[in-house]
């Protein structure tokens, strides 16, 4: 069986004035969709939120869509406490992808 990655990842806007929780199974293109706007009714398009400021991996499913679950209901202080743990300037993660 092939190994599998999943990611939990959060996106902004560049005011950071909204943070956003996915996952997926592949980061890259799903960042792509979020900065091209495929879906122009979708939130994140709405927003503007297309700046990956954290993620991590996982290879469970189930445990990747659970962790997602708990940082949605996670109070927006302690997902900048996140991510900035881990990335203090809210650099955008994929600025260097396209």
């Amino acid at each position: 069986m092939a190994y599998q990655e999943y990611y939990v990842y959060i996106l902004t806007n560049y005011s950071r004035t909204v943070l956003y929780t996915g996952v997926t199974n592949n980061l890259e293109r799903r960042v792509y969709e979020h900065k091209r706007k495929f879906d122009l009714k979708s939130f994140t398009s709405r927003y503007k939120v297309d700046l990956l400021v954290w993620f991590e991996t996982h290879n469970d499913v189930n445990k990747a869509i659970q962790r997602e679950k708990l940082i949605k209901k996670w109070k927006r202080k302690w997902k900048e406490e996140l991510i900035s743990k881990e990335n203090h300037d809210w650099e955008d993660l994929s600025k260097n992808w396209y």
